[in-house]
């Protein structure tokens, strides 16, 4: 039963209660005047005037009546004008919802149940209007800091390309050194440019997902694969767990953008000579996936928060290493959209990432 039911029902009853209470009260006070107050009123009423008299001691059953309406209408008329001045108090409390304040909004007691609902989405306000706050201004700082990110790489290259074209009688050793400086910070703006892409994909648009079967077997051992550069250049292993084939109806592309978020995030924040665990497993109608690297522990507040959109985890902008906040992000987002769950926790020195689908 909805509330605004209840709610009408409270109040028909409380009418109602209130008609009864006041009938039996109205019938008692007549027949008590009636019994003990009769002469002394009919007295003052024949003196006052004498049809008058005379019209009420042939028309008692009348009088009766109309002493009875007069109370049940005033009671009625009360009854209304209360609860009007109650519904005006709520009309006049919306407004104080847009207060972004900590004043709760207070109403009638009868009005309790309207009270509490109001102040719930004053509450849910102020939160969300933080929110929308804190994430614009992480995205700001997010810009600045990726636009001085971009300029550094820049730098290097305009430097790097000009000592090429200048210096004709450079050694050979001398401009393959120059060139692979040049390509790497290249492949930096060229990776920061994309994550600028993510931020607008991610603001502008919901993820479409084109579902067919996969093996994602093969989808995990194609992500390693492409990562095997970066696993070299770090010294790391990966290794994966799994029977041969495990066959989910899903979206192949998202979901290898999100493994390779997740792996790419193990690999950058792994120990350097240790090994990446991935574990693949079907039991009946859920997939189980966990990503488990060794590394320094995250402390609560950031397990908290790691999922969040411009979140970077190492609270640093000027490392190689790190991203626009989105990676994680993104990847709750492909496996909700999978109606699957993600979530992270330490294990003594390792990271784990759970993924059940």
């Amino acid at each position: 039963m909805s509330e605004l039911t209840k709610t009408k029902i409270r109040l028909s009853m409380s009418l109602i209660a209130n008609i009864i209470v006041a009938y039996v009260i109205s019938i008692m006070a007549y027949y008590i005047i009636a019994l003990f107050f009769e002469d002394v009123i009919s007295i003052m009423v024949e003196r006052v005037d004498y049809a008058l008299y005379s019209w009420i001691v042939n028309n008692r059953n009348i009088v009766l009546y109309l002493y009875v309406g007069i109370v049940l209408a005033i009671v009625i008329y009360r009854f209304i004008s209360k609860n009007i001045n109650a519904m005006q108090e709520v009309y006049e409390s919306l407004d104080l919802i847009l207060k972004e304040d900590n004043e709760k909004i207070k109403l009638p007691s009868e009005m309790n149940q309207f009270s509490d609902k109001i102040n719930q989405i004053k509450y849910d306000y102020i939160l969300t209007k933080k929110s929308e706050r804190e994430a614009e201004q992480k995205k700001n700082d997010l810009i600045v800091y990726m636009a001085h990110d971009l300029k550094t790489p820049l730098t290097s290259i305009i430097g790097y390309l000009t000592l090429l074209k200048d210096e004709r009688q450079i050694s050979k050793d001398l401009q393959e050194k120059y060139i692979k400086i040049a390509l790497d910070k290249a492949l930096r703006v060229e990776d920061l440019t994309n994550q600028f892409f993510d931020i607008t994909r991610y603001n502008l648009q919901n993820m479409p997902i084109n579902k067919q079967e996969i093996n994602l077997v093969y989808l995990l051992k194609q992500v390693i694969d492409e990562c095997y550069p970066m696993l070299e250049k770090r010294d790391l292993k990966c290794h994966l767990e799994s029977v041969d084939k495990v066959m989910y109806v899903g979206d192949g592309d998202k979901l290898a953008r999100a493994f390779d978020n997740l792996l790419k995030n193990a690999i950058n924040y792994s120990y350097e000579k240790t090994t990446i665990d991935i574990q693949l497993e079907q039991k009946k109608e859920k997939i189980y996936i966990v990503f488990r690297n060794k590394g320094d522990k995250i402390p609560q507040y950031k397990l908290d928060k790691i999922f969040e959109k411009f979140y970077r985890g190492d609270d640093s902008r000027t490392s190689s290493t790190g991203g626009a906040g989105l990676g994680l992000a993104i990847t709750k987002q492909i496996i909700e959209l999978h109606k699957g769950k993600i979530y992270v926790k330490n294990d003594d020195e390792y990271i784990e990432f759970f993924i059940e689908l």
